[in-house]
């Protein structure tokens, strides 16, 4: 369940990054889940400091500033 969990913030971070989110009903159809939990996934992206907006008039999900949400463990 969490793979799932980080497989959908990366296809939604994707999906917001090259502004190809749609309408957040949209959104929720391409990821394969009810808007409510698209909300639910953005709130979460939120609170770990994702600048993520929506945009009534380009109708989609957009990031304020350039950047990418990311998880992953990273080697050093």
């Amino acid at each position: 369940m969490q793979k799932e969990i980080f497989q959908r913030l990366n296809r939604i971070d994707h999906l917001i990054r090259i502004k190809g989110t749609g309408t957040p009903g949209q959104l929720a159809e391409k990821i394969g889940m009810s808007e409510r939990s698209m909300y639910e996934y953005i709130r979460l992206m939120k609170e770990f400091g994702a600048p993520v907006v929506y945009s009534r008039a380009r109708k989609s999900y957009y990031y304020v500033e350039d950047g990418s949400f990311t998880i992953k463990f990273l080697s050093e």
